[in-house]
């Protein structure tokens, strides 16, 4: 029968923290009904200054766990499963803000359905006391994760879940700050683990707020896309450079447009169009090949099949990464028949206000088309390099 380790971090609690260590403790019979006959209740005091650890050493039922000096919301959890029994881990916040009467409901996915994650959506459930800012911005935060993971995630940064003390190690390193959840959350995405989602109920805290809705919203964003970084850069990266190339592209044609309707002097309106058209077309293209020379990188790092095109999967089989020599070249040679094209019109009289468009689009054309092929020969390096172990098995042992 599974054992249940609740984690409650608690920073200058004294108002809230009995009120949700006994609510947590007489969650045992429903526990019991559901498959889990042990409970362990963990409170990691996180340098507090008011009396919550005298509050929490007169509960005999209760692990008393002391940090001298405050280290930070994420600290204190891992330093609660560090000492935690149970075979499976749960936390939640000590301010009374999400209800341990779920927590039976959040282990039933693991016990039943195999899960290795279970968090408390606050997102979803029927009752909320989230403030709408908060709201807005933990489904800012929720979008971004789905995009970069690839999968649909409605509160990623939600304090109270349930999870395999086994899978621990897949979601190590987290950070000791606030952003502890929503890294886990990004962690699990990226690494396979079996996550889901049941909704909760969420009340008004007891107490002051310690988040700061701007400096902890941008730690927030920052450590998310981070941390998507680690795992598939080009999934970043390569949306960044879609939508400059795309830029790059809608700004060419309508100066296109504008030539064949004989137009060949521009105002500054018209110039800056120009410049930002060749700065986002180079840009693009070097993002996304970077992006994907960076995949290759966290192959060779994480000892895994590399991850490839913006969903997660290749665009084209081969992924798209294979197809950028002959891209790259086909690009060049453009480049350099336009330019060659545009010369042999200047020696026949063409003057340079016909001509000074059809040579920047040669430039640029050059450009890209050396960035394509440099990325294709770099990336078959790196591709031959995180192909090297299973190749030298093969050849070792036939299989």
């Amino acid at each position: 029968m599974a054992s249940l380790s609740v984690v409650i971090p608690a920073y200058n609690e004294e108002d809230g923290i009995a009120a949700i260590v006994e609510r947590v403790l007489a969650v045992r019979p429903s526990l019991r009904a559901c498959g889990v006959q042990e409970l362990e209740v963990i409170v990691v005091d996180d340098g507090s200054q008011d009396r919550t650890c005298e509050i929490v050493a007169c509960n005999p039922e209760v692990r008393l766990i002391k940090h001298d000096v405050n280290r930070g919301y994420g600290a204190a959890l891992k330093t609660g499963f560090r000492h935690a029994r149970g075979d499976l881990l749960a936390f939640l916040d000590a301010d009374g803000t999400y209800p341990p009467e779920c927590f039976p409901q959040l282990c039933q996915p693991i016990l039943e359905e195999g899960a290795d994650l279970v968090i408390g959506s606050r997102m979803t459930g029927t009752e909320s006391e989230m403030p709408l800012v908060r709201r807005v911005g933990n489904t800012i935060f929720a979008t971004l994760v789905s995009v970069l993971g690839n999968h649909r995630i409605s509160d990623s940064a939600s304090g109270m879940r349930v999870l395999r003390q086994e899978v621990l190690a897949e979601l190590y390193p987290l950070p000791d700050g606030l952003n502890f959840t929503p890294v886990m959350s990004t962690r699990a995405l990226h690494e396979r683990i079996k996550m889901v989602e049941a909704p909760i109920t969420y009340s008004e805290r007891v107490g002051r707020s310690k988040l700061s809705v701007v400096r902890d919203g941008l730690r927030f964003a920052n450590s998310i896309v981070w941390t998507a970084m680690s795992y598939n850069p080009v999934r970043v990266l390569g949306m960044i450079g879609v939508f400059a190339v795309f830029l790059a592209v809608a700004v060419g044609m309508g100066l296109v447009a504008l030539r064949l309707q004989g137009v060949t002097t521009l105002g500054h309106w018209g110039v800056f169009s120009v410049y930002t058209a060749l700065v986002m077309g180079v840009l693009g293209i070097s993002l996304f090949s970077l992006g994907a020379m960076f995949n290759y990188l966290v192959s060779l790092f994480h000892k895994r099949p590399v991850r490839q095109g913006l969903f997660g999967k290749p665009i084209f089989t081969p992924s798209l990464d294979h197809h950028f020599g002959w891209m790259g070249l086909l690009t060049a040679l453009g480049g350099v028949l336009l330019g060659g094209v545009s010369f042999l019109l200047g020696l026949r009289g063409w003057d340079v206000t016909r001509l000074w468009l059809y040579l920047l689009g040669s430039a640029l054309l050059v450009l890209v088309g050396m960035q394509l092929m440099i990325s294709w020969l770099v990336m078959r390096v790196l591709e031959d390099l995180s192909e090297r172990e299973i190749r030298t098995r093969w050849d070792l042992e036939g299989a």
